[in-house]
Formats: C-alpha cells, structure tokens, sequence
C-alpha cells in the first residue's frame, strides 16, 4: 500500500479548467520533485492535499485512510478538516510567519494550539517547547530563535517556516517552491535544509523550479502542464529522457 494516493483530482475556478484528471502515487521516504511553468497547476494541487483548496471529483487517500472523497464533498466538519491537514506540512513560498511571535513561538504555534484543543498543553507544554528547540538547531537556528522574522533574513525566515511544518510531524512535507522569494545566495541554504531532509528519508514533495536540485533531490518527478500531468517518473526516465515534446521543450529552456 502506498503512502499516499492521489486519484483523478479535478478542480476549476468557474470557468477555468486548473487540474485535471491529476493521479499519482508515492511511498514512505520519498521525495517527489513537482514542475512545470507558472500557471501549470502546481501550487493548486498542493493547496489540494492540504485541503486549503476543495477538489471538484478525485480521492486522495494516506495510508489507507481516504481523505477526501468527492462525494462526501461538503460533508465535513471544519474540525475533520483540520485534523485530515495534520498529515500534511505546508511550506509556502514566501514564508507566512507570524511578526508579533519569535522564531521559536512560531514553531511551537501549530502544536500549542493543537494540545490547548484537546486540553493537554499543561502537560505536553515542556515537551512541545523542547521539541521546537530541536527542530531550530536542526535548522542551524539555535542562536536565532528569539527573533522575529524581521530580524531575521529571508533564507532563515525559510528555515524557521521548514521548522514549523515539521513541528506536527506529518506523514509528508510539501514545499511550494520555497526558494522563489529568496536572494540567489540565500538558496543556498534552504536547498541545503532540503536535501538533508531527503537524506533523513522525509517524506517530500516538493514544487521547485530548481531543475539540477529536482533531478538530485528526487526519487520520482512529475511534469505538468495545463493543468496535466504530462510525464511522471525516475528522473531520468523524466528529465534525461523524455518522451514528450513539452517535456522536452520545458526543460531546453533550463539547459540554456
């Protein structure tokens, strides 16, 4: 059984067609590289699986566990919806941290909240803060978690948002190029966060216009366009070898 199952996502916005017909598989441990031009359907799809967006018809289904079902669509609680989100972590492009906190209290946030809902945060609140510690040296924050974002620059903004998402532990972290808001030589950093992830076996997916990151960073690639997949498979089945013309006109556009 795979870890997650993605079958026939649709999705419009009134009249305009953003996914269609989107299946894909992928297991526990791997990272899968999404890409594509602007306007491909990439970020919908991610806003998808961590239900910030509805789909029109598919499944999406974790661990065997089927989360979204279109026919279900509308049935379910806000508070459904925010526990199904909790297999997900979402890191966004341009980082979305809270001003008014510090770099530690927007790690700790998320799962704060989460134990004050169910009423344990007396006694998880050690746990919680020591956690969020751990995640900010693994960051290569540990001087740099009573700032605030402002003091903070964007590659280490990106390295505080990385943090907060892993804080709920989710089955898979999902990346919205998280690269696109940064100075060229604060990439750097951020990739380099990435791809330690990856040599941990995190679970990833991850929308990046990175190309030679994509191809090292991951075990599977998925190419869209219009609103398609197009080609999806090892990279070098995808980006070596593609068999498709948009394929391969994408990636000539990098190569140059």
């Amino acid at each position: 059984m795979s870890l997650l199952e993605v079958s026939h996502i649709k999705k419009h916005f009134g009249d305009t067609e953003v996914l269609n017909d989107i299946s894909f598989s992928m297991e526990e441990g791997q990272a899968v590289s999404i890409i594509g031009s602007s306007g491909s359907g990439k970020t919908t799809l991610l806003r998808c699986l961590n239900f910030l967006e509805v789909p029109d018809y598919g499944t999406i289904t974790v661990r065997g566990e089927k989360l979204f079902d279109a026919d279900n669509n509308g049935k379910v609680s806000e508070a459904e919806t925010r526990k199904k989100r909790l297999h997900f972590g979402l890191v966004f492009q341009s980082f979305n941290l809270f001003p008014q906190y510090t770099a530690l209290e927007n790690v700790m946030l998320a799962p704060k909240l989460a134990a004050k809902e169910n009423g344990t945060w007396r006694s998880r609140e050690s746990e919680i803060k020591s956690e969020a510690k751990r995640l900010m040296e693994q960051m290569g924050l540990a001087e740099r978690m009573d700032n605030y974002p402002h003091q903070l620059s964007g590659g280490q903004c990106q390295r505080v948002a990385i943090a907060r998402a892993l804080a709920l532990q989710p089955d898979i972290l999902c990346f919205d190029e998280p690269t696109s808001a940064l100075d060229p030589e604060l990439t750097g950093e951020v990739l380099k966060v990435i791809r330690s992830l990856a040599e941990r076996n995190t679970t990833m997916i991850i929308v990046t216009h990175e190309m030679a990151f994509a191809r090292e960073v991951a075990d599977y690639v998925i190419f869209m366009d219009g609103g398609h997949i197009l080609e999806q498979g090892t990279p070098s089945e995808v980006m070596d070898n593609p068999t498709r013309d948009r394929t391969r006109q994408f990636l000539a556009g990098y190569s140059r």
